[in-house]
């Protein structure tokens, strides 16, 4: 079976980043504009390696450098969900909502 070129991997990418930013910009839950965020978060990455890909494209060879730089993306990124995630929860636990209109009444 032929793998699809990586054209199609960066309009895919380009589909998921558009998904990820409406879900980060539309919702009104904190839950789901983090999984927005990741939505985002894995759209570059992939458009990160379609891009390197296209590079070399009759070659089925992805620069490694773009491998390095979307392995360090993909644990940072990591990271980061888990500090959204408990974000999320610690804010649960003490206001019982994760509405952000209802959170930013809560600024100082």
């Amino acid at each position: 079976m032929e793998p699809l070129p990586p054209q199609a991997y960066f309009v895919t990418s380009i589909v998921l980043l558009t998904i990820g930013m409406y879900c980060i910009v539309s919702k009104r839950n904190m839950m789901k504009t983090v999984i927005g965020i990741e939505i985002a978060t894995m759209a570059v990455n992939m458009a990160f390696l379609s891009l390197s890909w296209m590079r070399t494209y009759p070659v089925q060879l992805i620069d490694p450098l773009a491998q390095a730089f979307v392995v360090m993306s993909i644990v940072i990124g990591g990271a980061i969900a888990a500090l959204a995630l408990s974000l999320v929860v610690n804010a649960h636990h003490h206001y019982r909502t994760l509405d952000l209109k209802k959170l930013r009444r809560l600024r100082w």
